[in-house]
C-alpha cells in the first residue's frame, strides 16, 4: 500500500516535492492536506465519482494538489497542453465532458477565450471572470473527504497526426486509494525507486510520463524536483544541487544538453545520477551513445504511450549490445504483424502489437479504437519495427509518416536521425510533400542552430552529410529552414502541421 497519505502519516515533514528554480518544498503533510483541501472543493462544486476535471496549468506546486486532490476523489483528470490554442483547448474539454478546469493565470490569454460554460478557476492569479482556486481551497477543510475512492488520469494525444484522441481506462477495480499500481511496480522492479529517490521532471506535466512517474515517485515516498521550464544547464545545476538519483527524459533534452559548451558541460558534479529514463520518442543511436558515453551506463528507456497497452525497456548494457534497440517487453507480450494482419518473422517489419496488457479506449470514437485492434485483440499505437531474434524491439516510425516516393516506402526518422548529428542542425523534421512525378519528394525542415546560416550553402552542405551515410533515395530533395518546428514540449513533433503546409501550399520553401 502506498500514497502520499501514507508517508505524510509515517515520515510528514519529509520533501514531497521541490521546484528546482526556487527551492520551495511541500512536504508530505503539506501535499496530503492541500489534496485534501482540493478533493474537498471538488466534491463541494457536486464533482462525483466517474466526473472529470481538466487541468490546464503550467508546471506548480498545485499541480500536484489538484492531481492528487482528484485521485483521491474517483475523478477522471484531464490535462491539457500549455500550447494549445483556444479552439483546441475548447474542443478537449467539450470532448472529455469536464465539469470543472483550472487554468494558470499565465495562460489567461488562452483560458478567457474558452466558449464553453463550466466551473473556471484559475491559480497563480486573476482571469477575468474566473474563481480563484487559491482562495477557494483555503477555505476547504483540511481533512479527508468520508468518500475517498481511487481516481485516475484521461490524457490526450498531443495531435500529432489528427485531432488529440483522449485515452480512457476505467477507473481502477480496486476503491483504495493506497491501493498498488502496475507502473509503482515497475519502478520498483525496473529502476529501483524507492522513498530513498530523489527525482528530477524536467518536462511538463500535462504529458502522461512526467505526470505518472513523479507522481509514483511520490506513491514510493520519494522527493520530486520539478523544474518549471526546462532549459539545459539549469537541468545539470538541479542535479548537482539536489543530488538527483534519478531522472525523466526526452531525446530533445539530450539534444539540447549535448549542443551545450563542453566547458558548461563539464562544470556540473553528475556523479549522483543512477537512473535516466528516456522515452516519447526515438532517440538517434549516435545521440544515446553520446550521452552514455558522458554519463555512463546509467540510461534505461522504455516504449509504450499514454494508452498502457504494453512497455518495452532497455537498459544501457543491453542497448550498447544491441543499438538502437528499445528492449524486450516487459508488459505485454509483443508481436510485430504484416499488411495482412499475420505475425511476420524475426527481423521483418510490420505494425507493432501488444498482447495482454492494458485495456483502453479512444474516447468518444469507438472507429479509433476499433482500428487500435486487430482479429486477435492485440492493440497498437500505430508504430513500425521489428523484432531481432533476441527478442528486442526496434521502432522504424509511426505508419502515418511514411513517405511513398517512386513506389519505394521512407521512413523519415532514419534521415532525421543523420540530420540532427550534424553540428549546424538544432532540430529537424522531414515529411514528404507533394510531387508530380514521384508522387511524394523527400522534404528536411530544418531549424538551424543559427538562423542567420539558412541558406543554399548550409542546404547543400546537409544534403551532402545525408549523402555520406544514406541511399539517393532517402537523401532529401529539398531543404527548408525554419526559427522554430512546431514541437510538443514533451519532444514529439506536430508533424501534421507541417504536411499541411507543404501539401497546402506546394510551392512555399520558408515554413
Amino acid at each position: 500500500m502506498s500514497h502520499p497519505c501514507v508517508h505524510a502519516r509515517s515520515d510528514p515533514g519529509k520533501p514531497a516535492l521541490i521546484v528546482a528554480e526556487t527551492g520551495e518544498t511541500i512536504s508530505f503533510a503539506e501535499l496530503d492536506q492541500r489534496s485534501n483541501r482540493a478533493a474537498n472543493l471538488f466534491r463541494a462544486h457536486g464533482l462525483r465519482p466517474g466526473d472529470t476535471i481538466a487541468l490546464f496549468c503550467e508546471n506548480s506546486p498545485q499541480f500536484y494538489d489538484m492531481a492528487w486532490g482528484a485521485q483521491r476523489s474517483g475523478l477522471f483528470f484531464v490535462c491539457i497542453s500549455t500550447k494549445l490554442t483556444a479552439p483546441e483547448v475548447g474542443y478537449i474539454l467539450a470532448d472529455s465532458g469536464a465539469k470543472l478546469v483550472v487554468a494558470s493565470a499565465g495562460l489567461a490569454s488562452v483560458a478567457e477565450h474558452v466558449a464553453l460554460e463550466l466551473e473556471r478557476f484559475a491559480v497563480g492569479g486573476v482571469i477575468p471572470g474566473w474563481q480563484d482556486w487559491d482562495a477557494a481551497v483555503a477555505d476547504m477543510p483540511a481533512d479527508p473527504i468520508p468518500d475517498e475512492r481511487a481516481g485516475i488520469d484521461m490524457l490526450y494525444s498531443s495531435g500529432t497526426t489528427g485531432r488529440p484522441k483522449g485515452v480512457r481506462v476505467a477507473l481502477p477495480a480496486d476503491p483504495d486509494i493506497e491501493a498498488t499500481t502496475v507502473l509503482e511496480m515497475l519502478a520498483r522492479g525496473l529502476y529501483g525507486l524507492c522513498p530513498d529517490s530523489i527525482y528530477l521532471s524536467p518536462a511538463p506535466l500535462y504529458h502522461a510520463a512526467p505526470l505518472r512517474w513523479s507522481m509514483t515517485v511520490q506513491r514510493l515516498g520519494g522527493t520530486v524536483v520539478m523544474m518549471e521550464h526546462f532549459e539545459p544547464e539549469a537541468a545539470l545545476a538541479a542535479i548537482e544541487r539536489y543530488r538527483i538519483t534519478a531522472s525523466q527524459w526526452v531525446p530533445t533534452h539530450f539534444v539540447r544538453l549535448l549542443k551545450l559548451d563542453p566547458t558548461a558541460r563539464a562544470r556540473h558534479d553528475l556523479s549522483s545520477l543512477k537512473v535516466a529514463i528516456h522515452a516519447a520518442a526515438p532517440c538517434p543511436v549516435p545521440v544515446k551513445q553520446a550521452m552514455i558515453d558522458w554519463w555512463g551506463p546509467v540510461l534505461f528507456e522504455y516504449y509504450a504511450g499514454s494508452e498502457g497497452n504494453g512497455l518495452t525497456t532497455i537498459a544501457s548494457t543491453e542497448w550498447l549490445a544491441h543499438r538502437g534497440s528499445v528492449g524486450k517487453a516487459a508488459y505485454g507480450v509483443l508481436h510485430v504483424c504484416g499488411e495482412n494482419g499475420v505475425e511476420v518473422a524475426s527481423g521483418e517489419e510490420g505494425l507493432i502489437y501488444f498482447e495482454g496488457g492494458g485495456a483502453f479506449e479512444y474516447h468518444n470514437d469507438p472507429e479509433k479504437t476499433a482500428e487500435a485492434r486487430n482479429a486477435f485483440g492485440w492493440s497498437t499505437l500505430g508504430d513500425i519495427g521489428r523484432i531481432d531474434a533476441d527478442g528486442y524491439l526496434y521502432l522504424t516510425d509511426r505508419k502515418s509518416f511514411m513517405i511513398i516516393s517512386g513506389g519505394v516506402n521512407i521512413y523519415p526518422q532514419e534521415i532525421e536521425n543523420r540530420l540532427i548529428t550534424h553540428p549546424r542542425v538544432a532540430d529537424v523534421a522531414v515529411i514528404g510533400a507533394p510531387d508530380a512525378e514521384m508522387g511524394e519528394r523527400v522534404v528536411a525542415v530544418v531549424q538551424p542552430v543559427d538562423m542567420r546560416e539558412a541558406g543554399p550553402e548550409l542546404a547543400a552542405e546537409l544534403i551532402a552529410w545525408c549523402r555520406a551515410e544514406l541511399s539517393g533515395v532517402k537523401t532529401p530533395r529539398q531543404i527548408d529552414f525554419t526559427a522554430e518546428l512546431p514541437r510538443h514540449a514533451t519532444g514529439k513533433l506536430y508533424k501534421r502541421l507541417l504536411r499541411d503546409h507543404y501539401w497546402g501550399e506546394t510551392g512555399s520553401r520558408i515554413v
